[in-house]
């Protein structure tokens, strides 16, 4: 009879492939996967259960969809790292009681924790950190989950002197639930979910330590913030922190002074100076920026970059968009330095009647705009206060929608492979603050998956993250080290044609409203060019290279000879330097590879005597004696074909 009961108290859950699996009643979710596998039990860190993460000590309910995550997952190395956190969290407190709790999230690389201390962390205090970090993984704590009342979680973290905490249960509404995890003696006020015990975590690394305002803003007081990355294996980190130095060694920052190419001044922190050999680079994007629109059948404008305060009203900047912007008076008006192109697009198609035999029509811009960002978030050329957008905006008919999208992947597509680069796509949907329709939205939105889908494009969803007038496609590349970065979209917008009132004239003879796409391909000039730097370590391709050629004599008896081939190099449309400098042929060949050049030519008594060069091509070195004509020819082949050598 015992056994007849425990069988009808069995419950169904739904698994992710669609089976049905049987559970006594009152099963945890850590249950649940153990009785499906031991390596799962080992490996599942948490759960997605009906969408929602759950911690795996929940109790499942009778046709609970369960799916269990890993670290492998991205949700499952969130939750994962965020019990790494408040393993951090836990163990700053043993060693510096004084230090007030924060905020500790997962980022993308790891995590962080925010403490307010009275004392400087130095880095020979994070590694007493890590050591109690060890203590607390080793001793494998059970991270206990708890709900208590408003008024209960103000009242402990009073009596845990946690002034931060009792500021952000504070703006909580006083009946919400308070939810509280604790992993031995510490308790932190959290949402979760977290691992099931602090032995989980693998191993840990505390990277650096920064300061950081309490909740970003230069108002409130500074804070200092450690930074920490862990996985479940040793070999896995290691090779993380081998990725990192490469990195450090690619940034693009320390390249664009070592290579000459950019710099920002002290005068002008976001604003990013162009040097001469950095403005090769630029143009040569530019230029092939303007060759392929042309081909695309796009025609470029440039619109004024300040505009009145009435156009951004209308557009809905000054309403969504304003602690972003810049603001001036002219005339006793207010004005704005415009922190997007489309609304100087919107324009230009006002300036007269259009027919539907005219659309799409398809209009591109360079154009500089300036966002205010805050100075703990300015990072070289990837986050600035001012930046060329790429932007192109496409007025059309809605019939035309699908094919326009799928004609905007294809140029993006190209955009990426001409420089080596692999992207996957993410599809953000309706934000909080958005303007326009429900109705309107659910159709911009079918037409972008209806247009992902006929390209056969995997893609995943971001909910709430599209832009307050549309939904959008972005296009994340991943890098040579891959890392990823999020540099194209396409915006497909029904909301500021009607804003703007724009029509065409149909078929029929009547006004019709058009539909907009906003889209940029590289982002912006200058975060492409810094993702570019990291991403060839400098070493440019040659058609980009500020230099392509550099002639180097071996003596000065061969001077007359090496002017003469860089003569003829320029002739050729060739960006050539000559070292003629009184030094050892040793010496100008290793800067020569310093500054990254994609080709030396070395010229000595038997290059003079054969009237050849003697090529050594980076990476490469010495490939042998070769015909200036043949070497100019190949050369050139390989700038025409954009070669990523």
């Amino acid at each position: 009879m015992k056994g007849d009961r425990q069988v009808q108290e069995l419950i169904p859950v739904i698994l992710k492939d669609g089976t049905i699996h049987h559970v006594p009643q009152g099963s945890t979710l850590g249950d649940v996967a153990a009785g499906l596998s031991r390596r799962l039990a080992k490996e599942a860190v948490v759960a997605r259960v009906n969408g929602d993460l759950k911690d795996l000590a929940s109790q499942v309910r009778p046709e609970d969809k369960v799916e269990f995550l890993t670290f492998e997952d991205e949700d499952g190395r969130t939750v994962y790292r965020h019990t790494s956190a408040h393993i951090l969290a836990q163990a700053v407190k043993r060693l510096f009681p004084e230090a007030k709790l924060t905020i500790g999230p997962a980022i993308e690389e790891g995590f962080y924790y925010d403490f307010d201390s009275p004392e400087a962390f130095t880095t020979e205090d994070l590694a007493r950190v890590e050591e109690e970090i060890k203590k607390i993984i080793k001793a494998d704590y059970p991270v206990v989950r708890q709900e208590v009342t408003h008024e209960e979680a103000i009242e402990f973290f009073n009596k845990q002197d946690e002034p931060y905490k009792v500021k952000l249960i504070e703006e909580l509404p006083p009946e919400a639930q308070v939810t509280l995890y604790s992993q031995g003696e510490f308790t932190d006020l959290c949402l979760g979910p977290h691992l099931p015990r602090t032995g989980m975590v693998g191993v840990v690394k505390l990277l650096s330590v920064a300061g950081a305002y309490w909740r970003g803003s230069e108002k409130n007081k500074m804070l200092q913030r450690i930074y920490g990355i862990s996985f479940p294996k040793q070999k896995d980190l290691d090779e993380y922190l081998k990725r990192i130095e490469e990195a450090k060694r690619r940034d693009h920052r320390k390249l664009g002074q070592e290579l000459d190419l950019f710099g920002i001044a002290d005068e002008g922190p976001g604003f990013p100076f162009f040097y001469p050999k950095g403005m090769i680079i630029r143009t040569e994007l530019e230029n092939f920026w303007r060759d392929v629109h042309r081909r695309w059948g796009y025609k470029e404008i440039k619109s004024p970059i300040i505009l009145n305060r009435s156009l951004w009203e209308r557009s809905g900047h000054w309403d969504h968009y304003k602690e972003n912007m810049y603001f001036l008076k002219i005339d006793e008006e207010d004005y704005a330095v415009k922190p997007m192109n489309c609304p100087g697009a919107i324009l230009y198609y006002k300036t007269r009647l259009h027919s539907y035999r005219e659309l799409p029509l398809r209009l591109a811009e360079l154009g500089l705009v300036h966002r205010h960002e805050r100075s703990g978030v300015l990072h070289g050329l990837l986050r600035v206060r001012c930046f060329t957008q790429d932007d192109a905006h496409i007025f059309m008919l809605p019939e035309q929608i699908t094919d326009e999208i799928i004609n905007v992947i294809n140029l993006i597509d190209y955009f990426y492979r001409t420089f080596g680069f692999t992207y996957r796509v993410e599809l953000s949907t309706k934000p909080e603050n958005a303007m326009g329709s429900d109705e309107i939205w659910e159709l911009a939105t079918s037409s972008l998956v209806k247009a992902l889908e006929k390209k056969g494009i995997p893609y995943q969803v971001n909910e709430g993250d599209g832009a307050f007038y549309g939904p959008k496609i972005d296009f994340h590349l991943q890098d040579s080290l891959g890392r990823n970065w999020q540099c194209g979209t396409i915006q497909l917008d029904f909301v500021m044609p009607e804003n703007f009132d724009l029509t065409y004239i149909g078929e029929d003879g009547s006004r019709h409203r058009p539909v907009m796409i906003h889209r940029v391909a590289f982002g912006s000039i200058e975060r492409f060019l810094g993702i570019l730097t990291e991403h060839y370590a400098g070493a440019f391709p040659a058609w980009l290279a500020p230099v392509q050629v550099k002639v180097i004599s071996v003596a000065s008896r061969h001077v007359p000879y090496v002017l003469d081939v860089a003569r003829q190099l320029e002739e050729r449309g060739i960006r050539v330097e000559v070292d003629d400098e009184n030094e050892r042929v040793g010496y100008k060949i290793r800067q020569g590879e310093l500054e990254k050049v994609p080709y030396l030519l070395v010229i000595g008594d038997q290059e003079v005597d054969s009237r050849t060069v003697r090529v050594r091509k980076r990476g490469e070195g010495d490939t042998g004696p070769a015909r200036l004509d043949e070497f100019i020819r190949k050369l050139q082949q390989e700038i025409e074909q954009k070669l990523c050598i």
